[in-house]
């Protein structure tokens, strides 16, 4: 089911209004609440910078973020070992 929803955000004291899944609002809220809070934290220490720089500065950190969990989760690496080792076995045992 296709349940659709309009909600509003407020995200660096600008409002984005936005038509969403029902079942991801929680999370769409609780994202623009995380970057209201990095937002909030960046202009406390960086008091005199631009809210433009402040803005990507967020915007950096949340990508930065998001790739080292990516880099994380790669399995490839084991999965190419597996493999390798599979094939050792597999050649072991053909020649028995």
């Amino acid at each position: 089911m296709n349940d659709k929803i309009k909600i509003n955000l407020q995200i660096a004291d600008s409002n984005y209004p936005l038509t969403i899944n029902r079942e991801e609002e929680e999370m769409v809220r609780e994202a623009a609440k995380q970057v209201n809070i990095r937002l909030n934290a960046y202009r406390e220490y960086y008091k005199n910078l631009e809210p433009e720089k402040i803005i990507a500065m967020v915007a950096y950190q949340f990508s930065l973020e998001k790739l080292q969990l990516m880099q994380r989760n790669d399995t490839t690496p084991y999965t190419e070992k597996v493999k390798e080792l599979t094939e050792l076995l597999e050649d072991y045992f053909k020649k028995e």
